[in-house]
Formats: C-alpha cells, structure tokens, sequence
C-alpha cells in the first residue's frame, strides 16, 4: 500500500491528498493543462479531482498574487494588475505594505509545476497538500509532531498559496486556514483547512499517524469516562 493511499484511510480524506512538484521540465508522460485556472489554487482542486498534469509559467499569470508566490516572473501587464490589486487590498485594510515582503516566495526560476492525487503520482513530490477537518489536521499536526518535521510557525492565512513556499524554504510542515480567494476558487468548506507536508517528510509522518489516531481513540474513551465523573456544578 502506498504512502499517499495510507494517508488517505487513515484520515477518511473526503477530498484526495495532492502531490506537487517544481521542476526544470515536465516528467515524462505528463501533459500541460489544456486552460489555465482562474487560480493558482483551482490546480489543487483539478488535482484532487484525479487529474494529472503540470504547468507553465504563463498558466498562472491569470493569478497575479499566485504568480507572485510561486516566484513567476511576471510580463508588465500582468505585474500592473499584480499592483493595483495589492493597493486594492491596501486600502481596504485587508493588508498593509509591511505584509508584502513578508509572503514566502518560492526562489529561484519558475519553469514547470508538476500536479497529481497522491495516491496516483509516477514523480516524487516536493509538496503534499492535505485538505481536511480541523480534527483531521489536528492528527495530521500531532504526527508531524511526533516525526519531528512539524514546522514551529503560527498557522498561515493569506494567501493560502503561500503554504507551498513556506514548506519548501523551511523543510517543515505548515498549515493555512486558507484566504476567501481560495475558498471560492476551491470549494473549500467553512470547517477546512490545509497542512502542506514536505514530500521528504510524507512517509516518516504516515509511519506516525497510525499510532496517533489510535492514541486519540483510546484518550477520548478516558476523557469521555473522566468528564462523565466530574460534579456538573463544577463546570458552570
């Protein structure tokens, strides 16, 4: 059984973990996305979907502030609109100046992002994205924990792409609530969140997760029975 496939029962994933990986070329039997999303994020949604494929620089100019995160270079049309919505944001107090060169960049050259489910990809992912519950996070968070690989940094907000370069520059995991934008984009529900896993760190986490959910199981039994014990004039 694969490590994307274990992770997927274990934590009854309703939405399927996906796999993501940045490369100078696209692996072979691949294809480019026919259209490019809205969103850098809508990718994740394809992906999880079942699709497979990857994706040019010029595929996320249509997400400026995407584009911005996955370290795009960006023509000067696309950069202009990059801008203005930055002071949009700015001025309806959505963000300040002071927040701008603090969203993780990835570095070096965009060339080809590489996207598929998990459980089905033929490359080896630099990141994992798991959209889940807030309590399936929570053991996903408790077994990167216990791997040692749990990244030490306040969960993420906008925007929500940002997770992928904040996991690749730390080789830990990050987590996001997510941004509006996303949401939208996504699909992603009120009670959802994400985790980003460094692909490296995928199977030492996995290797983990199986005790904690059972240690979860077995602490909910004892804590049920030890509240079903404390005198209800104490909890008022």
């Amino acid at each position: 059984m694969t490590q994307g496939t274990l992770l997927q029962e274990l934590l009854e994933l309703k939405v399927a973990a996906v796999a993501i990986a940045f490369r100078d070329t696209a692996p072979a039997g691949i294809t480019r996305i026919t259209a490019p999303a809205p969103a850098g994020c809508g990718y994740w949604k394809l992906a999880a979907e079942g699709k497979i494929f990857y994706t040019e620089a010029s595929d996320h100019y249509t997400c400026p502030v995407g584009a911005h995160t996955h370290g795009v270079e960006l023509p000067p049309q696309v950069a202009t609109e990059l801008n203005g919505l930055v002071q949009t944001m700015v001025g309806m107090q959505y963000l300040s100046m002071a927040d701008i060169p603090m969203i993780p960049r990835l570095q070096g050259t965009f060339r080809v992002a590489v996207y598929a489910p998990l459980t089905q990809a033929t490359f080896t992912p630099d990141v994992v994205l798991v959209r889940g519950s807030v309590k399936q996070l929570m053991l996903l968070a408790e077994s990167a924990q216990t791997a040692g690989v749990a990244g030490g940094g306040a969960t993420m907000g906008r925007p929500t792409c940002a997770v992928l370069p904040e996991t690749l520059q730390s080789g830990h995991t990050a987590t996001s609530f997510g941004c509006i934008g996303n949401r939208v984009y996504t699909g992603l529900r009120d009670d959802e969140g994400y985790y980003a896993l460094p692909g490296a760190k995928v199977r030492d986490v996995v290797q983990k997760l199986a005790i904690i959910i059972e240690a979860n199981r077995q602490l909910e039994i004892f804590h049920r029975a030890r509240a079903g014990t404390v005198p209800q004039k104490s909890l008022q």
